[in-house]
């Protein structure tokens, strides 16, 4: 005799009487991280005591319980905070790659929003001097890759801040891919553009405090007067989600910690004319192309990389390169981020692209020469080089930016 589904489950019921099964157990809290504007806030803004203050932050400028610093600090009659400066993206972070919020009044606070992205030197001084702030402050999230632009905002906003004389303090949060190593080829000089200033690693492996610190002692023509509030109980081999500390997208394609841990390899795909997969829901771990095929993920597969597998896959981003067209191409799997090297997958991935898909081309521009900082990659990857060969054409140098580096660190 054959039971129905609902005569199995009731003969089931009947002969195994319900209990109620023990609530599980509370998962253990995550490690909570300190960041530098919890220890500034508890200490009641002491290091900011009769300053005019101004900020500069954006969306990812929140405490614990995601309220943002400035609305805080706004609030706050210990601290003197009259002005407010946005990067790309904007300070509340409605503007797209390429975009800013320009001037306006912010309507929760009334406090004046000045536009940072793409000025420098003595325009940027003169907002500062307009803003008549004494102290400038900087609380952004990086994401660990040369070619974010917020870490190249700190630099300017520094070398603006000495040319007029204003203190400048540095509020530290986590390197979201640990701060383990500094990876890839470094910058040279001739290359030098709002994606890369100056000579690091295009993983560079540090906090924006370390940078601060490196900038000042390494980079600026004088140095400014500097101060860097540090975090507790971060440590360097440590991921974002260890942390106990809120994501938010630092920019409108980094929406996840995940794609943080891709994009200084993958986002190389800006200088191709590949997509790099913006305009769909995981940028930077999409890539494709109109005419690609599942002879991608297996050419990429068969390197054996350490910690990823990539997946044949097929999407329409809904804008950027390929906008509303089904293309096909490869999602990246990473599987253990401890062994991942997101800069050789990148490389990997362009190696491989040019092998099996006839339509592989670079920007007409040479974008992938300022993003990778040199004409290296490039010219190893048209000459028919292996990863590894790639790989190697910048150890030297890389070896030599991880000396200087080691001596600004300031966590272990």
């Amino acid at each position: 005799m054959r039971l129905s589904r609902r005569a199995l489950l009731a003969a089931t019921t009947a002969a195994t009487p319900f209990t109620m099964a023990p609530p599980a157990a509370a998962a253990t809290p995550r490690k909570s991280v300190r960041t530098g504007f919890d220890r500034l806030s508890a200490e009641g803004y002491a290091p900011l005591a009769g300053q005019r203050v101004g900020i500069v932050t954006n969306p990812t400028g929140v405490t614990h319980d995601v309220h943002h610093i400035v609305d805080v600090m706004h609030a706050d009659t210990r601290v003197n905070l009259v002005a407010v400066f946005g990067p790309e993206h904007g300070f509340r972070g409605t503007a797209q790659a390429g975009g800013s919020e320009g001037r306006y009044d912010d309507p929760a606070t009334g406090l004046p929003v000045y536009d940072t992205y793409l000025k420098s030197g003595r325009p940027l001084a003169d907002i500062f001097t307009t803003s008549a702030v004494d102290t400038v402050v900087f609380d952004i999230q990086d994401v660990g890759a040369r070619f974010y632009t917020y870490i190249w905002t700190l630099y300017d906003c520094m070398e603006a801040a000495q040319l007029v004389g204003k203190r400048f303090v540095v509020l530290d949060r986590p390197n979201p891919v640990t701060g383990r190593t500094a990876q890839g080829p470094v910058l040279h000089k001739e290359f030098a553009t709002f994606v890369g200033r100056q000579p690091i690693s295009q993983a560079h492996g540090m906090t924006v405090a370390e940078l601060a610190r490196l900038f000042n002692g390494e980079f600026l023509t004088a140095p400014v007067p500097l101060e860097t509030v540090l975090m507790t109980g971060w440590k360097r081999s440590e991921f974002y989600d260890a942390h106990g500390l809120p994501w938010v997208p630092p920019s409108p394609n980094m929406p996840t910690p995940d794609t943080a841990l891709v994009y200084s390899g993958t986002c190389l795909f800006e200088g191709t004319n590949l997509s790099e997969g913006r305009g769909t829901t995981r940028p930077f771990e999409l890539l494709g192309a109109d005419g690609i095929d599942g002879r991608w993920a297996a050419a990429a597969n068969e390197l054996g990389l350490p910690g990823v597998h990539f997946r044949e896959a097929y999407f329409a981003p809904t804008f950027s390169k390929f906008q509303g067209k089904t293309i096909g191409g490869v999602q990246i799997h990473v599987y253990d981020r401890a062994a991942y090297d997101p800069v050789r997958t990148g490389i990997a991935l362009l190696v491989t692209a040019k092998k099996v898909w006839s339509g592989f081309g670079w920007r007409a521009d040479n974008w992938i020469d300022k993003l990778t900082g040199s004409t290296q990659v490039r010219t190893a990857i048209d000459a028919g080089a292996s990863t590894d060969e790639v790989v190697a054409g910048w150890q030297e140098e890389l070896a030599a930016f991880r000396r200087i580096r080691k001596e600004y660190l300031l966590y272990k």
